[in-house]
């Protein structure tokens, strides 16, 4: 690329430096990453940030590193609880009868409300980053993945606990890793790889033990069907994590980017579904308070994706990998205190170890 003056040896390191570290840059939303570059087990990362943004970044935020370090650990809180927030929220919304059938209606009002965020965070006042079209064509596959990784969840998050939901999220890591090797020939290094035994051994034990019926009827329990559902999409999740790193890679667009373009299409398409599989509800079939929690899960949505944007772009992949931990085990522990399950449960086990496991 031509510049304006022949940058020295010193700044042309440093140049490969930052561009290594922005390719390699993930975003950890309540899930576990792994340390493979084609790896990607989020929606969002910084990938292909120009330099110009960059340097026009510096020039207007001239703050002091404590004031960054500030607003980094008010972003990682507000993430926290807005994904906190989001699965509490959709799981009392779903618990009702009025909205147990509507998971495709959500997952098409989520992907408006985060095309709409990234319309705002794309104008120039704003500009954190340069909206870029793609062909509605070629990305309708994309849309369609992203699509099943929305429902299928949310249709588990309706029939299972809220830990069992959370736990089985973890075998995203796996199920990627083995996508990867199989179709791309891309291992992960070993001791990771050995990591991932105790955190599907735990899944697994959280499983049975999750879907056992209790004596106790304020004890929330996992039934067939929301195993079925929550390992069905972690299948989805896991094929729409490497088709979008594909996607990027094709079109040359960073994952805000990408995302800019599929959520509209997405959205639009589920609309199309919508009367074939969602309930035809009525304003006076649910009370008020579970219509107000709908507006609620939006500004979840909405604040998820702006604060992942500010996470990793401040925080590096190593810290957001933290942050993914931390939002799984704090998901975990609340929906275990919800659960009605006593200290001495064996299920309790399986959560220890899988949790172990990705954090070792």
């Amino acid at each position: 690329m031509a510049t304006p003056r022949p940058d020295s040896d010193f700044e042309k390191d440093r140049l490969l430096e930052d561009e290594e570290e922005g390719s390699s840059s993930e975003l950890s939303g309540g899930r576990t990453a792994v340390a493979s570059p084609n790896i990607r087990l989020e929606s969002m990362d910084i990938e292909g940030l120009n330099d110009v943004d960059v340097e026009k970044d510096t020039a207007i935020k001239p703050e002091t590193p404590k004031k960054d370090r500030l607003k980094l650990v008010i972003w990682i809180v507000v993430n926290t609880l807005a994904t906190i927030g989001i699965i509490f929220t959709n799981k009392t919304i779903f618990s009702d009868p009025t909205f147990s059938r509507c998971q495709v209606s959500f997952a098409s009002f989520h992907f408006f409300v985060t095309g709409f965020t990234l319309f705002i965070l794309a104008r120039p006042k704003l500009g954190f980053f340069k909206p870029e079209r793609a062909r509605i064509r070629v990305l309708l596959p994309l849309a369609v993945a992203m699509s099943l990784n929305v429902i299928l969840p949310n249709a588990s998050l309706q029939f299972s606990s809220i830990t069992f939901y959370q736990l089985a999220r973890i075998l995203l890591t796996p199920t990627v890793a083995l996508i990867n090797f199989v179709f791309y020939n891309t291992s992960i290094p070993r001791p990771a790889a050995y990591s991932l035994i105790p955190a599907c051994l735990g899944v697994g034990i959280v499983s049975y033990y999750d879907s056992k019926s209790s004596p106790n009827p304020r004890v929330t329990t996992t039934s067939l069907v929301g195993v079925i559902f929550a390992f069905s999409g972690v299948l989805a999740s896991s094929l729409y994590t490497v088709w979008v790193s594909s996607y990027q890679k094709a079109l040359k667009l960073n994952s805000m980017q990408l995302l800019y373009n599929q959520a509209p299409i997405g959205g639009v398409l589920l609309l199309y579904v919508i009367p074939w599989t969602d309930n035809f509800w009525s304003a006076n079939s649910a009370p008020l308070s579970k219509w107000m929690l709908i507006p609620l899960s939006g500004v979840f949505a909405a604040l998820i994706n702006l604060s992942q944007f500010f996470i990793i772009a401040n925080a590096g992949p190593v810290s957001s990998t933290v942050v993914g931990h931390l939002k799984t085990c704090a998901i975990v522990t609340l929906g275990w205190i919800t659960s009605g399950r006593s200290v001495g449960d064996k299920s309790i086990f399986g959560i220890l170890l899988a949790v172990a496991g990705i954090i070792s």
